[in-house]
């Protein structure tokens, strides 16, 4: 998750927020219901499309796309042939990214809707934590825990900012940045699942959550992470929200949502590295910085799999 956020949605999409009422085909993975086909595309930011996990492929190359992330495996499983697969996810993206072209170190990724046609079956977004600046905010967190950490250990322990100093950088006067941060976030992702279903009306359309980044609790996070302990409860719980968001945005939509949050309790960037999805700070296995590794990735594909009933 990097990069900005670019200009507003083309035009507001001309009919904003209430073009919601375009229907979305849904597909819940119900018993007995057929597991989609092809054409499948892949949409979404990092968390998509795989950084640093060999290997690494696609156009642009600055979209850091990985041939082992969730959207290549579901694809492999579908057994779908190569035409019948575009991922177009890209590292860094944002909803405005989704209609706007997206510049990368390493070229232009197109917008991520004009992978859409009629002809589409299967579309899965993976998107928003880009749009919060949860990788800024992560590492804004980790530079509070480091002095954190420093004034405690002069003052016996006793730190004057408390255990969650990068929560009251984001929290004042009852108003919490992030939390506003999400709020405008779910309102451009409204537009923009109206926009997919205006473009692949005959496509089942799934909003992917994101996995467990950190865990609930503190025990044992602080060194793999160096986040002060209220910090870690305060990164977890926006998480939380940031899926919840996505969650409600999916159903309102008329779309399915893929819930990779439960199976990844426990293996969050604080577990042990032979369980983890997520590698921490210094990552140990092929993966960016607070990322899903390879195991992460087969485990989002998993979860998209069980939810399409396959």
């Amino acid at each position: 998750m990097k990069n900005s956020v670019r200009a507003a949605l083309a035009g507001a999409l001309a009919c904003g927020v209430l073009t919601t009422a375009i229907v979305i085909s849904r597909h819940d993975g119900s018993p007995g219901s057929a597991p989609p086909g092809g054409p499948y595309v892949a949409l979404g930011d990092s968390y998509t499309a795989g950084p640093e996990i060999p290997g690494q492929g696609g156009s642009p190359a600055g979209c850091d796309r990985s041939d082992r992330n969730y959207p290549a495996l579901v694809a492999r499983r579908l057994d779908l042939p190569a035409t019948d697969f575009r991922d177009v996810s890209c590292t860094g993206a944002t909803v405005a990214d989704l209609t706007s072209a997206q510049s990368t170190d390493r070229g232009t990724n197109p917008a991520q809707l004009a992978a859409l046609s009629d002809r589409t079956r299967l579309v899965t977004l993976g998107i928003g934590g880009n749009d919060i600046g949860f990788a800024p905010l992560v590492k804004s967190c980790v530079k509070s825990g480091v002095l954190h950490f420093a004034l405690s250990g002069l003052t016996d322990g006793k730190d004057a900012t408390g255990d969650a100093p990068c929560r009251a950088r984001y929290v004042s006067d009852g108003t919490d940045e992030v939390q506003r941060r999400i709020a405008a976030a779910d309102r451009r992702l409204a537009t923009a699942l109206a926009e997919v279903g205006r473009r692949a009306p005959k496509a089942r359309v799934y909003v992917v959550g994101y996995p467990a980044i950190l865990p609930p609790h503190t025990t044992g996070c602080g060194g793999e992470m160096g986040l002060a302990a209220g910090d870690i409860t305060y990164l977890h719980d926006k998480e939380q929200q940031l899926n919840r968001m996505l969650r409600e945005r999916a159903d309102k939509a008329g779309a399915g949502y893929v819930d990779t949050y439960t199976p990844s309790v426990g293996r969050d960037a604080c577990a042990d590295r032979q369980v983890r999805w997520v590698e921490p700070l210094v990552p140990r296995a092929p993966a960016a910085s607070v990322h899903p590794n390879e195991r992460g990735e087969r485990g989002m594909a998993d979860a998209v799999l069980k939810t399409l009933g396959v």
